[in-house]
């Protein structure tokens, strides 16, 4: 699977030395994994010496889009450079090679030359220095995790929180979860966790629950602000939010 994503995702023809070392096996091993997926079924031309192009994988299935559906996805994978997250983007990446992979070669010529491209230079960016893989899983899985926290007024706290989901934005990656110190509603900047740690409770099925309940409780939030701001002559008024930020 390693070797049939990397034929689908890199330049062709590519050569062995690169094959063997994004898929981290030697060369004779690659030889015969390329022996045994065209024995599978697999159209991969080439040779060694020369690099290998695949050009009919049945693993998966024809597909077509529109080019302005192709586009879409080419800008929307090229934006996640953007997010800080590499993994996110590099997954970005390898997703889109499959679907490329899939597609007619007038298309798939198209979608190799597409016009529309994400040139918004990313942000300075706070480093994060937990596993952000393991939120990833945590919100997932609907396990809690437990982090020490530093706020924006440099108050460090140890908490355990229910992870909800993530929010990414130019400048930094937020968490939503349900704190249960607090008790309630609650934003965190990824970069201010010091630790990050696997909890012990689990939340499931109750991520769902607790996400539509936090969207409506920021919906009506919205809503009483536009409210005050379309009633106040002064500009802008302040209504406290439900889901507060740490």
């Amino acid at each position: 699977m390693r070797l049939l994503s990397a034929l689908r995702r890199l330049p062709s023809p590519v050569t062995a030395e690169r094959l063997a070392a994004e898929t981290e096996i030697s060369r004779r091993q690659l030889y015969r994994d390329i022996a045994t997926l065209r024995a599978g079924g697999v159209l991969i031309d080439g040779a060694a010496g020369f690099g290998y192009t695949l050009t009919e994988d049945p693993a998966l299935p024809p597909q077509s889009f529109s080019r302005l559906e192709t586009e879409a996805l080419m800008l929307a994978v090229g934006s996640l450079d953007q997010l800080g997250d590499e993994r996110l983007a590099k997954a970005g990446r390898d997703a889109m090679a499959r679907i490329i992979a899939t597609l007619p070669d007038r298309q798939a010529r198209q979608a190799m030359h597409a016009i529309m491209r994400s040139w918004r230079p990313a942000e300075d960016r706070p480093e994060i220095a937990v596993d952000v893989d393991l939120l990833r899983q945590a919100c997932w899985d609907e396990t809690s995790v437990t982090i020490t926290y530093r706020d924006r007024q440099e108050q460090v706290t140890e908490r355990e929180i229910l992870p909800l989901g993530l929010s990414y934005s130019p400048t930094t990656l937020m968490v939503v979860g349900w704190c249960l110190l607090r008790e309630g509603y609650r934003t965190f900047e990824v970069a201010r966790m010091e630790r990050l740690e696997w909890g012990e409770t689990s939340f499931r099925p109750r991520r769902v629950e607790l996400l539509r309940r936090y969207q409506a409780l920021r919906m009506a939030e919205w809503a009483a602000q536009a409210a005050a701001r379309q009633a106040s002559d002064d500009g802008p008024g302040r209504i406290d939010g439900t889901a507060k930020s740490d």
